[in-house]
């Protein structure tokens, strides 16, 4: 590497952890300043970020939403708020709560960043994903979201037909803003009932968590109110191994994550005879106990 390429890489992580410092600052400031002994939920409005940043006599940033999004998203938020929780299981999160307004909210700790169960064991799966596809995805999203499309992961998941009904869709949901979800599936069962299923999916740097999730379960109430909601979130384990959620809306609004599978896409020739006689046989043990 020349020396002018490993500056300019140095440079861009300092910027990078001036910009984390800067954030964490204007994030906490803004927590403090509406907090009281025991909040649970805690209001603000963009228009707070350019307050704290006056107070603080810190640079404005240029796009103010990345402030909450880099919370909502990427980075977790400061120590300082969690020490002011009485239960050490739970976290705060930012959510919407409608055109530049959002509430830090208490939720359980395992909630707040959903990670892959690595003791699962992996359903092996004959890769469909044509070569071009897998050659040219511009992203890890792109190659995530592909490979689910193709090897219809989100049937062999849910057990029921579905079809990708749009990708990025992003819409206004009343009491909470702009909101958006990576792809869209529609299903039908063999009762006629008929499911919408927003997948979220995850890879590189950005997290997966609850608040796409309860933003997924009102686009559903919104734009699909008279079909069966079934969200489902997906994240690379490896760029060949895909971990599935799907998540579960109860009458109290709590949110709960009744299932997760591991995929493994192998070439259709590594698939042994003994596997596919293995997955036979444990089927039928379940339709015998169905």
């Amino acid at each position: 590497m020349s020396a002018g390429r490993r500056q300019r890489g140095e440079d861009g992580e300092h910027e990078s952890t001036r910009r984390s410092n800067r954030y964490e600052q204007l994030i906490e400031r803004i927590f403090f300043a509406n907090y009281q002994e025991g909040n649970r939920t805690i209001k603000f409005r963009r228009e707070d970020i350019e307050a704290a940043a006056q107070e603080l006599n810190l640079k404005l940033p240029k796009n103010l939403g990345d402030v909450v999004y880099s919370f909502r998203y990427r980075a977790e938020l400061p120590q300082k708020l969690r020490a002011v929780l009485t239960r050490t299981d739970e976290e705060w999160v930012i959510l919407p709560t409608g055109r530049a307004k959002y509430q830090f909210v208490a939720m359980p700790s395992e909630l707040v960043r959903i990670r892959p169960n690595r003791k699962l064991p992996e359903i092996r799966v004959p890769d469909a994903t044509p070569g071009l596809i897998a050659r040219y995805a511009l992203s890890d999203e792109q190659a995530l979201l592909a490979r689910v499309r193709y090897n219809r992961l989100i049937d062999l998941f849910l057990r029921i037909p579905c079809y990708s009904l749009q990708s990025h869709l992003r819409t206004t949901v009343p009491d909470m803003g702009q909101v958006e979800t990576d792809e869209v599936y529609v299903g039908l069962d063999r009762h006629g009932a008929h499911y919408v299923v927003p997948v979220q999916a995850k890879g590189g740097r950005d997290k997966l968590g609850i608040v796409q999730i309860v933003q997924d379960f009102a686009l559903c109430k919104h734009k699909f109110p008279h079909v069966i909601a079934r969200p489902v979130a997906a994240q690379f384990i490896e760029s060949d191994c895909i971990a599935l959620f799907e998540f579960r809306l109860d009458a109290e609004g709590s949110i709960s994550v009744p299932e997760e599978r591991h995929y493994r896409l192998v070439p259709p020739d590594q698939l042994s005879a003994a596997e596919i006689t293995a997955y036979r046989e444990a089927a039928e043990v379940e339709l015998r106990a169905g």
